[in-house]
């Protein structure tokens, strides 16, 4: 139909020209012009003729000037064009050399895109991460600070700098960078997540609360790490409280810290024993019986035998069995009952808990402590050092698997449970799990943080580890 519309249209066009064609001959007048000396008649179409001719002379003339004084800006322009192309395609291959590893190559383009483009804040970058790949840390320093000078990339320069004072472990110079990086770029979920694990690596429990809030409001992590690393900061600021004589400041915090992540057992072990120094062992007993449910770990257990110190073997055993029944089929259950019945010299009972463990099938989490404690069984009840030294070396086969307190960040392992690890120094990411082959492999190896400044960090919040739960001997559920 538009179609249409348009040729009707230049019919239309066409037939007007025609018309006044037509007209014009039908009456050809004339006019008289006189100008100078000069005089002429010419009839109104050829009047109107040599107009027409004369206008696109002009409008030729007027084209050819404008190309000519055009051509020198356009053959700049393409120039430019030619140039700006090349330029970001070095800035491209450098940034794939970057992530090649191949520092040569990122040099090299990175000086061919400093000398190509004209916009230093998209070569900085280049040459910084190339200085770092090269080991040149110095001149990669020089590159963030030259950063800072350009709102486009300040942000970057920040964060550049930051990382290297985390490599270097100049935890005083990175918070303030880290203040820095969130004032610049108050939604960046990296931002409030550093800052936050840098104000409780300082001790600075409130205001890692308060970023940790914001991060949690702006989704900078999930909710559930956000939980666990809220509960180790008020277990933090229980304990700093009753170091400084606060005890009912230090309760309050500790009941805050448990509500927070049911999950996270030594938050309840340091509030039961807060409870049990008070002298409210009633009230200690329930918060370890209530974290024993969601998370049973040893602590939690040797907390528990101490609420009543002169209790005889037999009273401890019972005690035992009624922490364990409130998570029944748990390893850590098993294994309490198991020793609190040898200590009771009841051999049978702990034979009994300790197969329910699955040591007599395969070896797993756990293996090594049944072991041991199968161990005894045979040299007390039976005297069967044969069958103790048996049960011992498959104990010390077994011991790579044992459960213990693990870095989530670098693996570096401990016998209790500590807010910042003594390794890396991550706040509230060892948790009480089984090692596995590649944290310890990880623990071997030098830790080293990664050669490129600005690649993102792994998260410095936790996630919940799995609690093994058997549910037979020949299994784990």
């Amino acid at each position: 139909m538009k179609r249409l519309f348009r040729v009707l249209g230049m019919l239309a066009i066409v037939a007007l020209v025609a018309a006044g064609a037509v007209y014009l001959a039908d009456r050809p007048g004339s006019v008289a012009i006189e100008w100078n000396g000069f005089s002429a008649h010419p009839t109104v179409p050829k009047l109107m003729l040599a107009m027409l001719v004369l206008f696109l002379a002009l409008a030729a003339l007027l084209w050819l000037l404008r190309l000519l004084i055009g051509t020198p800006g356009g053959l700049l322009r393409r120039r430019r064009e030619r140039r700006r192309r090349a330029g970001y395609r070095a800035l491209t291959q450098g940034m794939v050399a970057v992530a090649a590893g191949d520092a040569e190559e990122a040099r090299r383009f990175a000086r061919k895109a400093e000398a190509l483009l004209a916009e230093p804040p998209l070569t900085l970058l280049l040459q910084a991460q190339s200085a770092q790949l090269d080991g040149d840390e110095t001149a990669a320093h020089s590159y963030f600070v030259a950063m800072l000078e350009r709102p486009e990339t300040e942000f970057l320069g920040v964060r550049g700098l930051l990382m290297q004072a985390l490599r270097g472990g100049d935890e005083v110079s990175a918070l303030p960078l880290a203040e820095r990086a969130r004032r610049l770029k108050p939604k960046a979920p990296w931002a409030l997540r550093q800052l936050a694990e840098l104000q409780a690596r300082a001790g600075q429990w409130q205001a890692a609360e308060k970023t940790l809030g914001h991060a949690v409001k702006r989704k900078a992590l999930p909710h559930p790490d956000g939980k666990r690393f809220e509960a180790a900061l008020l277990l933090e600021r229980s304990r700093a409280a009753a170091s400084a004589g606060d005890a009912r400041g230090a309760m309050a915090l500790a009941a805050r810290a448990q509500e927070t992540d049911l999950d996270f057992a030594p938050a309840a072990t340091w509030r039961a024993t807060l409870l049990r120094d008070a002298g409210r062992k009633r009230r200690a007993a329930r918060a370890i019986e209530t974290a024993w449910r969601r998370a049973p770990e040893p602590a939690l257990a040797a907390v528990y035998r101490t609420l009543a110190p002169e209790q005889s073997a037999m009273a401890v055993l019972k005690g035992m069995q009624k922490l364990a029944a409130a998570n029944l089929d748990h390893l850590e259950s098993l294994l309490q009952v198991a020793e609190a019945s040898l200590r009771a010299r009841l051999w049978g009972e702990a034979r009994r808990h300790l197969l329910k463990t699955g040591i007599e099938v395969a070896p797993g989490p756990g293996s090594a402590r049944a072991c041991r404690l199968m161990a005894e069984v045979e040299e007390s009840e039976r005297a069967d050092g044969a069958a103790a030294r048996q049960w011992l070396g498959r104990a010390a086969a077994a011991a790579t698997s044992e459960f213990t307190y693990v870095c989530a960040s670098c693996g570096a392992e401990s016998t209790e449970w500590l807010a910042l690890c003594p390794v890396c120094r991550s706040f509230a990411r060892i948790s009480w799990q089984q090692p596995t082959r590649a944290s310890r492999q990880q623990l071997a190896a030098p830790i080293l943080p990664d050669t490129m400044a600005m690649t993102e960090p792994a998260s410095p919040f936790p996630a919940n580890p799995a609690q093994p739960r058997l549910t037979s001997a020949k299994g784990e559920g």
